[in-house]
């Protein structure tokens, strides 16, 4: 689309944002133009949410305040500063004129009323509707983000919704009122790469249909790509690089943009390669982009010794609903028969989308989920037939780390506390001296000062803060460990640190890890073998080659085919995945099929049901 000065919708000139004594936002300057996506990126705390939230002028709400700039935005034929607009003009324009999709639905509904009722509420109050008006335009809106049934959508409540559903709850009520420009912040950080694809395609869609200009917020750099006309990119809480977004994935002048584009895992880079990648890490020093570190192919695995563990036949259930004397009526099955291995050495990842059971295999391993049958062997021993002495000792032997390290660290505990708690609970070391010298070892073994033992988590970003966590599942010296989704809610750079980090340790301590996550391009390149999961079962297993470059199951390439790709020139080449994730919950009795693998190579399994070549 050609642009020219007066399509000019927004113009930020100058915005400085303080809080406090805090300057978080300095000299910011950028243009959105009617019907363009401007892409604003960096990393967190770089500024990208209190740009956003500024516009909007909700910063005003959590103390900030403006010493310099103006936001300028185009009514019809006049500019209003939306920075000296008052409060009242302010509500006038939010939601009519500029909507804003958060990045976590669930906070922003109201867990209270019906959908029908709070997408009502927003045409009610700017639009002057009547309740049966709102209701009917309600329905229209759902239908228009691809909700299945809106009629009784409008009757349900936020908590009946998937986290995908929510989201296109939040986009028809940002849209409801046919807003100029739409600001997304983040809104698809916490959803898996399938609902992530069906949402960036309803809202380029919609944004053909309505004309709109939209600010995408994120740090995916994959979505950037996808979406975005133009790109700001920020750093500190300064733009340092502007330009159209083929400009800015092709010659990126800023050292900070260079450093950021180098961090991105590609999908597809790792073809030809039959062992995943440890690569060198471009970090800025000073203002100079300087790789460090080796790179290495991570020949680890030991293929020649028995199993770690063993996964046989396990087969998960868990109760739905209950007639009135308690008897189970309905039952989800999270994991069905499902049987795998991990060798010493080894990264096996779960993939898949959400509800297919990564998780619940995981806590199942770790104890903290009792399976309904099936075997768990750790080391050749029945996890059945272990004495209490040898559960507890396989707690230590096996260690979890959570998506976030945040809830996973109590906040009224220093961190040298929470690190020292496996050694002191196992009995690993009994005197206070060598406990402080081992916390500080790990420490520095996960790139942190031992000084800061002291300190507490809210003191730390969310990058230390998942080091701290890996720290913490060292300490009790594991032999495996479980990294559930642990690098999704990372920046693309910190990310790219903790990876390494994860094969450094793999290297250095002989650790296997079983990977859990749905961002494939980073399963591809750290993991030996991967197995796709799929309501619960297991649709394709083989090798990182076999999987990625010698697909065999549809649900696999459809899978692959959602991942947003880092570069612009590779738009539209998508396969969607329509709809939502079957239920698992079925009545009593009504059990669901069980799809046997086939071998098509050897080690490449394939789930027996569906045609590997349709």
């Amino acid at each position: 689309m050609t642009s020219s000065a007066t399509d000019e919708l927004l113009r930020v000139e100058n915005l400085s944002v303080r809080f406090g004594s805090s300057q978080v936002i300095n000299k910011l300057i950028f243009t959105v133009r009617a019907g363009r996506t401007t892409a604003v990126v960096g990393e967190s705390g770089s500024g990208k949410s209190v740009t956003s939230m500024s516009i909007m002028r909700l910063a005003d709400m959590a103390g900030a305040d403006y010493p310099e700039g103006r936001i300028l935005f185009q009514r019809d034929d006049l500019a209003i500063d939306l920075i000296s607009a008052d409060q009242p003009s302010m509500r006038r324009i939010r939601g009519n004129e500029i909507a804003m999709i958060f990045q976590e639905p669930m906070t922003s509904l109201n867990p209270v009323f019906t959908i029908g009722d709070q997408l009502a509420e927003v045409l009610m109050l700017h639009e002057g509707m009547s309740k049966s008006q709102a209701l009917a335009e309600a329905e229209r809106l759902l239908t228009l983000v691809r909700l299945p049934d809106a009629k009784s959508l409008l009757t349900r409540h936020p908590h009946q919704l998937s986290g995908g559903m929510r989201q296109r709850v939040m986009i028809a009520m940002a849209l409801a009122c046919r807003p100029k420009l739409l600001i997304a912040d983040e809104p698809t950080t916490a959803l898996d790469v399938t609902v992530q694809a069906q949402i960036l395609t309803i809202i380029k869609e919609l944004q053909a249909e309505l004309g709109m200009a939209v600010i995408f917020i994120t740090h995916d750099m994959g979505v950037v790509a996808e979406m975005a006309d133009d790109v700001v990119v920020m750093w500190k809480g300064e733009k340092v690089e502007e330009g159209p977004v083929e400009q800015i994935f092709a010659a990126p002048a800023h050292p900070y943009t260079q450093v950021l584009l180098s961090a991105v895992p590609r999908l597809g880079s790792m073809e030809g390669r039959a062992l995943p990648l440890r690569e060198a890490l471009t970090v800025l020093e000073g203002d100079k982009p300087t790789l460090l570190g080796e790179t290495r192919d991570q020949d680890t695995a030991d293929y020649s010794a028995p199993p770690l563990l063993q996964v046989e036949d396990l087969l998960v259930r868990f109760d739905i609903k209950k007639d009135f004397f308690g008897r189970a009526t309905h039952r989800a099955t999270a994991v069905n028969h499902v049987s795998f291995e991990i060798y010493p050495g080894e990264t096996l990842a779960l993939v898949g989308e959400s509800g297919s059971g990564k998780s619940t295999i995981g806590r199942t391993i770790q104890q903290l989920q009792e399976p309904i049958s099936g075997d768990i062997r750790f080391d050749g021993k029945l996890l059945s037939q272990m004495s209490r002495a040898e559960r507890q000792r396989l707690r230590r032997d096996v260690q979890y780390i959570f998506q976030d390290p945040f809830a996973s660290l109590d906040p009224r505990k220093t961190i040298g506390y929470s690190i020292a708690e496996p050694i002191r609970t196992h009995g690993l070391l009994d005197n206070n001296r060598d406990i402080e010298r081992r916390v500080g070892d790990l420490l520095e073994r996960v790139g942190l000062n031992p000084n800061m033992v002291g300190r507490y988590p809210h003191e730390f970003s969310g990058g230390q803060r998942q080091r701290i966590c890996i720290a913490r599942a060292l300490s009790s010296k594991p032999r495996l460990i479980i990294a559930d989704e642990a690098l999704s809610a990372l920046d693309v750079s910190v990310q790219a640190q903790v990876i390494n980090l994860f094969m450094d340790l793999q290297k250095d301590e002989g650790l296997s890890y079983l990977f859990i996550s749905h961002d494939m391009a980073v399963v591809e390149k750290m993991s030996h073998r991967v197995a796709v999961l799929y309501t619960g079962q297991i649709m394709e297993l083989g090798t990182r080659a076999q999987v990625f470059e010698h697909t065999a199951h549809p649900y696999t390439r459809r899978l692959l085919s959602a991942v947003p790709v880092a570069d612009p020139t590779k738009r539209d080449r998508r396969v969607m995945l329509e709809g939502e994730i079957p239920s698992t919950t079925r009545a009593v009795g009504d059990e669901p099929p069980v799809m046997p693998l086939r071998e098509i190579s050897p080690g490449h399994f394939v789930a027996e049901h569906s045609d590997p070549q349709q």
